[in-house]
C-alpha cells in the first residue's frame, strides 16, 4: 500500500462531536484526538507519515517511544500484524474490543514510524463507541499515543486534551469523560511466552486465567528500546510533588498546600482531596485529580499506595511513574 506524506503547518484546532468529520480530518492526512474508555487517543492514519512525525512534535514525545495502532475490527488485523500465535489469539478472543494491547510482529505495511523502528506492534480494538465509530469510518488503522504533552498526567477529557493541544493538533473529537481513567493494559505476545509489560483494567489475574504460562515483565535494561509506551520515560507527572503513603502515616506532617487521593479517609488539615469508594474510582479519577491539583497551585500530593494486586497492580504503577520511583 502506498504511503502518504503531507505537510501542514500553522494548525488550527477544530472541536467537534462528529466521528464522520474527525475522520475526514484524519483521512486527509491530519492528526485528531478522540476519546476511549481509557484514556484520550491522539491519532493519524498509518500511512500518512507525515501525520505521525507531527503526533511526536505535538506532544514532545522522544522518537523512539513507539506508538499504539488501534483497529476497529478483527479483520484489520492482517493488514498490521503477522505471525500470530496461539496465547495472543486467546487474549483477543477474550477481550478485543476492550483495554487490552498486544504486541505483536509486525505486518510489513506497518511504517517505521509508527513502531520507532520495531520489528513489533502495539495492536488495541477500543471498546468505547465513539472510538469505534470513528475508526470505522477512518478506513484504516490509527496509530495513536495518549492525547496529552509527554510527561504529563494523560487526559481522560475532551478539556484536558484542549488545554494541553490547542493550536498544535487539528481536531479534537469529543466524548464522555473516559470509563477507565488509566492506559491500556500491554501484554507482549511476540514471543515465546506472553509477557505482561504494563498493568491495566485487563488485570493480570484475568490474563493468567486465559493464559496461564503469562509472566511479568523482568527486564529493567534502560537502555533498551521499550517495546511499548509507558516503560522507558517518565509519565503521568503533575507539577506537584507526589508523596506515596499510607493515609495513617501522614496525620500530623503535612507539607503546606498538600491534597490526597485515596481509598482511605483523608487525614486531618488537607482540605482538597479525593475520597474514593473503590479502585475503579481511584483509577478513573486519578489523573484528572492530578490535573485540578495543578490548576490549584497545590504544591503537594499525598497518595495512597493501593496493593500490587488486581486493578491497584495498574493505579500503583502509575502512581510509581509519576512520583519518579520506577
Amino acid at each position: 500500500m502506498k504511503i502518504v506524506t503531507h505537510s501542514r503547518l500553522n494548525m488550527q484546532t477544530t472541536l467537534t462531536d462528529s466521528p464522520e468529520e474527525a475522520a475526514a480530518i484524519l483521512k486527509s492526512g491530519r492528526i485528531v484526538a478522540f476519546p476511549t474508555e481509557t484514556v484520550y487517543g491522539l491519532g493519524a492514519g498509518i500511512y500518512h507519515l507525515e501525520a505521525i512525525r507531527k503526533i511526536f512534535q505535538a506532544k514532545g514525545r522522544p522518537g523512539d517511544n513507539p506508538l499504539i495502532v488501534h483497529i476497529y475490527s478483527l479483520e484489520q488485523l492482517a493488514e498490521v500484524a503477522c505471525d500470530i500465535n496461539p496465547e495472543a489469539r486467546k487474549l483477543i478472543a477474550c477481550f478485543f474490543p476492550g483495554p487490552l494491547t498486544l504486541v505483536l510482529k509486525k505486518n510489513s505495511l506497518v511504517p517505521d514510524a509508527a513502531t520507532a523502528g520495531l520489528p513489533t506492534v502495539g495492536v488495541r480494538c477500543p471498546s468505547n463507541p465513539v472510538a469505534r465509530e470513528f475508526l470505522r469510518l477512518s478506513g484504516c488503522p490509527v496509530a495513536a499515543p495518549s492525547a496529552n504533552l509527554s510527561g504529563l498526567p494523560s487526559a481522560t477529557s475532551w478539556e484536558a486534551v484542549y488545554k494541553d493541544l490547542d493550536g498544535k493538533i487539528d481536531c479534537v473529537l469529543r466524548g464522555n469523560p473516559s470509563s477507565i481513567g488509566l492506559e491500556s493494559t500491554i501484554v507482549d505476545c511476540s514471543g515465546s511466552k506472553p509477557v505482561l509489560l504494563r498493568a491495566g483494567a485487563i488485570t493480570f489475574e484475568q490474563l493468567q486465567a486465559v493464559v496461564p504460562e503469562i509472566a511479568t515483565n523482568s527486564n529493567t535494561d534502560k537502555h533498551a528500546p521499550p517495546k511499548s509506551p509507558g516503560l522507558k520515560y517518565p509519565h503521568y507527572a503533575p507539577k506537584a510533588a507526589i508523596v506515596l503513603c499510607q493515609a495513617d502515616e501522614i496525620n500530623g506532617g503535612l507539607l503546606p498546600s498538600s491534597a490526597y487521593i485515596g481509598l482511605s479517609a483523608p487525614p486531618e488539615g488537607i482540605s482538597r482531596f479525593k475520597l474514593c469508594l473503590n479502585l475503579e474510582e481511584y483509577g478513573r479519577e486519578l489523573f484528572s485529580f492530578f490535573r485540578t491539583c495543578d490548576a490549584e497551585d497545590i504544591d503537594t500530593i499525598y497518595c495512597e499506595l493501593p496493593s500490587n494486586q488486581g486493578f491497584g497492580r495498574a493505579i500503583r504503577d502509575r502512581l510509581m511513574r509519576a512520583a519518579g520511583k520506577k
